[in-house]
């Protein structure tokens, strides 16, 4: 059986649309390998001429096909079969900095939202341009819907305009997009500053404030910059550091942490010291996690909610409704302070 016989097949099940039945017909043909991955599907053209369907409904069907990561289309060839994972509703290319501790708490919350019907295959750019180009390059066109955490670089944006609005989704940080485009992406600045004002009277017990950024473009430079508006306006003695040197941890010194590259040096040398974390030393580090609710008593942190992130990602994949939302970090009080 051909896939034009099995196509016309389906017409005596009354309850299938047009559409319906030409997206069921090469489904089947998958299934039962009649098409394999790598053949061409009939062109539109020859399609309207086989079947005598209405040109719309047969680009209404091969757009379904590739929205479910069946069928790509490429340029002036036609249309070819790319998977025969046929139990998918959709294929979803999530595209995101690294598998840091954070971003596998979004990832883990991301796939049990949307169940096992979504094929998510998950890419990492390392905020390597080049490395985003070439991914984004080799996907366009063969996933259902995109969720990518970019580079906050003007730069990129034409690359991702190539991507439809609606199977679009940038989450993470935010790039200016055209306004038809989604995104659930932090704010860095303003909550920085709302939440240590929140901590000020704690602050203010130690002698020095030090916040670490590391040399590495992935970090948000907005932090920094929230916090030396916040010792400017609080008269907090206050500094920002490159690289923290092993030994140098010194009592009455608050440290803040914006990843972990150096927490856990910190707090090794304050075991080693035998200084007490919230009393001697005060700890702040950003981004939570089920580790920072443990050790010494609790670190306090300022971070976003990656778990509520991914919720609402999943949300927008199955709903595909307009999401356009900021979201600010919050306040995690606990011993480190």
């Amino acid at each position: 059986m051909s896939l034009l016989d099995k196509i016309k097949s389906l017409g005596d099940i009354n309850t299938l649309s047009k559409h319906e039945q030409l997206v069921q017909g090469v489904i089947e043909s998958i299934d039962s390998e009649i098409l394999v991955v790598g053949d061409q599907l009939p062109s539109i053209n020859q399609m309207v001429a086989d079947i005598g369907f209405a040109r719309k409904t047969i680009v209404k069907a091969y757009e379904e096909l590739k929205h479910r990561g069946l069928v790509e289309s490429k340029r002036l060839k036609g249309y070819y079969i790319i998977s025969q994972e046929t139990k998918v509703t959709l294929k979803v290319a999530l595209l995101m900095f690294s598998f840091k501790r954070f971003q596998e708490e979004f990832y883990n919350t991301f796939r049990k939202e949307l169940g096992k019907r979504y094929q998510i295959d998950v890419f990492f750019h390392h905020h390597n341009p080049t490395v985003f180009e070439t991914i984004v390059n080799n996907i366009i066109g063969k996933y259902g819907m995109y969720v990518i955490a970019p580079i906050p670089d003007e730069s990129i944006r034409p690359l991702l305009t190539r991507i439809d609005p609606k199977k679009l989704l940038i989450i993470d940080r935010y790039l200016p997009m055209p306004n038809n485009y989604s995104y659930i992406a932090q704010e860095f600045e303003e909550s920085t500053y709302n939440n240590l004002l929140e901590l000020l009277p704690l602050i203010k017990k130690y002698k020095e404030f030090i916040i670490y950024l590391p040399h590495a473009k992935d970090h948000p430079i907005d932090t920094v910059n929230g916090f030396e508006r916040f010792i400017s306006d609080h008269n907090i003695t206050g500094k920002v550091k490159v690289n923290y040197k092993d030994g140098t941890v010194k009592k009455g010194r608050l440290y803040f942490f914006i990843n972990d590259m150096y927490l856990w040096e910190v707090l090794r040398d304050c075991r080693n010291y035998e200084y007490v974390v919230g009393k001697d030393v005060g700890i702040l580090s950003h981004n939570d996690h089920l580790v920072k609710e443990i050790v010494f008593g609790g670190i306090t942190t300022i971070s976003c909610d990656f778990k509520d992130m991914a919720r609402k990602a999943a949300k927008y994949v199955k709903n595909y409704e307009l999401t356009q939302e900021i979201v600010p970090l919050s306040l995690m009080k606990r011993n480190s302070l």
